[in-house]
């Protein structure tokens, strides 16, 4: 099979179907790629092999010449997280109303012209309710109008593998003439839960201990100025439970190189890292005290692994002077390995791809 990644970020659905083709005997090949960013797309080169493999760049210009379809290799799949701030809580929810919001109907461009068997989308929860169910109908309806059967649900990162609490909604469509098929995140998640770790070539963590390097860099310790505000409960305005040391990361956020509250972003004390997390000041300590202590923020290594990428993920996008701050974008904006793995592992076992 061939397969095409629109909105590739740093490949977070290539690296699922690399590892799903080691471990199945369905073959998965990327033969294109789309991605924006001129950082992720650094990083993303500096960890696969790109080479014959056609680069769409930015998909918009892309699209309005048929031409620039009709000359992509043959593929069978096309994948995308396509961009999520507009439908998020995060943001302004203006939906397909903003450009960005728009990027959804360059896929249906492309499937309008050749018609993959299969179509693995991947957006924030929020995608659900926004604008009262209106977008995530309008989303369905468009692909079903293309001649494609669409099931959707809302998957969280936790229940694959990786200590991460992360609500997104993955949508799978294949081509009606192929017939209906069984697809909800409880369908997917038994099955998962029936893969032989030993066997299977994904990284699983079961706590963020696991993650978490004993030695590092000092430029990732807060300082005695920002811990007072990194751990503060918030203001009169705004009010929060900023605790630090979760066994179980907050989702990762790309805007986390902005250090926000400890609420909002995962931050770490050396005690409990240095004793395997047995040890939590913060069951001890009030805000006061634990300002004195030593608290790091993660690594970029830590924020890709968290997110079911390789331990050299970021030395090789280092390698290509991408800097931490991209890095932390890169690892907030990516669709979770082991998330994206769980779908098509569950697919291949029930014949509904092939």
């Amino acid at each position: 099979m061939n397969h095409v990644e629109l909105f590739a970020g740093i490949g977070g659905f290539r690296r699922a179907m690399d590892l799903i083709s080691i471990d199945s005997k369905i073959k998965i090949k990327t033969v294109a790629f789309s991605e924006i960013d001129e950082k992720a797309v650094l990083s993303y080169c500096a960890n696969f092999q790109t080479e014959n493999e056609i680069a769409i760049g930015d998909i918009v210009p892309f699209v309005k010449k048929e031409e620039n379809i009709n000359k992509l290799p043959d593929f069978d799949i096309i994948s995308g997280g396509f961009p999520c701030q507009t439908f998020s809580m995060m943001g302004k929810q203006l939906g397909f109303a903003e450009d960005r919001g728009q990027m959804f109907f360059r896929i249906m461009d492309i499937l309008h012209n050749r018609h993959p068997k299969f179509v693995l989308l991947e957006n924030v929860k929020n995608l659900l309710t926004h604008d009262k169910g209106k977008t995530i109908a309008t989303i369905k309806n468009n692909l079903e109008n293309a001649g494609y059967i669409v099931h959707y649900d809302q998957f969280n990162t936790l229940d694959f593998g990786l200590p991460q609490k992360r609500n997104r909604v993955i949508i799978f469509a294949r081509l009606s003439e192929y017939g209906d098929f069984a697809f909800n995140a409880n369908l997917v998640k038994n099955c998962f839960s029936k893969i032989n770790r030993a066997k299977c070539s994904l990284s699983f963590y079961d706590s963020v201990v696991d993650v978490l390097q004993k030695n590092v860099e000092g430029k990732y310790y807060l300082s005695d100025k920002i811990k007072p505000t990194i751990l503060s409960d918030g203001s009169s305005s705004f009010k929060s439970y900023s605790d630090i040391d979760q066994i179980v990361a907050r989702p990762l956020t790309a805007t986390m190189h902005k250090m926000h509250r400890a609420c909002q972003d995962n931050y770490y004390s050396d005690i409990f890292i240095n004793s395997d997390g047995k040890k939590r000041p913060s069951e001890t300590m009030n805000k006061e005290e634990l300002a004195t202590i030593q608290i790091r923020k993660l690594t970029p290594q830590e924020a890709f692994m968290l997110q079911g990428f390789p331990t050299d993920f970021a030395a090789n996008a280092e390698k290509m002077k991408v800097a931490n701050g991209a890095m932390y974008k890169q690892a907030g904006n990516a669709v979770s390995v082991n998330t994206i793995y769980a779908v098509l592992h569950y697919l291949v076992t029930n014949k509904i791809i092939f």
